[in-house]
């Protein structure tokens, strides 16, 4: 193993195996989410289409506080969400499947197949995939049990494929902790006693 490559997988502060390549600003809210979920004693459960997978292993990276994470779904193709998430054909056909209905079905569907208090949705166009598409374009949905469910469209630009991801990391993690910290703020509290 290369030195980098050990550095890599090994390195102890924030994510330990992704630290490298994320911004330390997402590392520190993907802290902040995991750690905010603990205190309450909510688990997470993520959809991810455009960021293929990132954002599951980035909140499995950081001690401590992983337990939080309760599951992920990788849904890339438009099957996979229908298969695994229950996201329905209807609803792709009619808005298409980086649509803010869709990311909304998705975080549904999360919360309906796994034992999660939260759950979060991203989907989007990380690159250029048909020609009336917008690249940058990212939709995210983020669903508690408590009945709230917030969207957030995003207009990220040709960036890059990695630079999509990354800023759509950023934009979920930010709604997550808006959604615990704005809906659940009574669960802390209670917690307390």
């Amino acid at each position: 193993m290369t030195s980098q490559a050990y550095e890599v997988f090994h390195n102890k502060a924030g994510a330990e195996t992704l630290s490298p390549a994320l911004p330390d600003q997402v590392e520190r809210l993907a802290e902040c989410v995991l750690k905010r979920a603990c205190a309450m004693e909510l688990r997470l459960a993520i959809a991810e289409s455009c960021t293929g997978g990132l954002l599951s292993a980035l909140l499995t990276d950081v001690e401590g506080t992983s337990h939080a994470f309760e599951r992920g779904f990788i849904v890339y193709s438009v099957e996979a969400k229908q298969e695994m998430l229950g996201v329905d054909a209807a609803l792709i056909k009619d808005h298409g499947a980086v649509s803010a209905q869709v990311a909304m079905a998705m975080a549904k569907g999360v919360l309906e197949r796994s034992k999660a208090d939260v759950a979060l949705a991203i989907t989007g166009f990380a690159g250029i995939a048909q020609p009336q598409d917008e690249e940058g374009l990212v939709y995210i949905a983020c669903i508690g049990r408590a009945g709230s469910l917030h969207t957030q469209e995003e207009h990220f630009g040709a960036i890059g494929r990695s630079g999509v991801r990354v800023a759509a990391l950023h934009s979920a993690l930010c709604l997550a902790l808006h959604l615990l910290t704005e809906d659940y703020s009574g669960a802390l509290i209670s917690h307390a006693h």
